[in-house]
């Protein structure tokens, strides 16, 4: 892979421009530093398959669900082997992920309980709709 711009950096994370400045000014990636001399290059900053990894990297983390902080923080323990903290964090994160799945099942089974009684056919109004107005 040829060194890229900033947008072909974006791109190839799939991510915009102004995410790779956002992660940039949290630490999160290096901001290269501008090569001296003139021509079609001369002062365009350029990111390498390093770059790139560690973009990917944040996103994975992302989708996970892992905050920047947390985020931050991985990435500071893959130069340090610390497999415990890792493990760690990864913990907590399944502790909120199985946290948020009790929520969910919750609300799916509210709501399966209103649409019963919503095709009930009873008169009045529908119970779905009475369930959301606060009024």
């Amino acid at each position: 892979m040829a060194a890229l711009t900033i947008a072909g950096f974006a791109r190839e994370g799939d991510v915009g421009v102004e995410t790779v400045r956002y992660y940039q000014r949290r630490g999160l990636l290096d901001t290269p530093d501008r090569p001296q001399g003139s021509g079609a290059s001369g002062s365009i900053r350029r990111y390498g398959i390093d770059d790139v990894r560690r973009l990917r990297f944040i996103r994975s983390a992302q989708a996970a669900g892992f905050t920047l902080e947390q985020i931050g923080e991985l990435l500071a323990l893959d130069a340090t082997d610390d497999r415990a903290r890792a493990r760690e964090l990864a913990n907590e994160r399944i502790e909120a992920l199985d946290a948020k799945i009790q929520e969910l099942e919750r609300v799916r089974a509210s709501l399966r309980h209103l649409a019963r009684e919503c095709g009930s056919g009873s008169a009045g109004p529908c119970p779905i709709l009475q369930a959301f107005d606060h009024a």
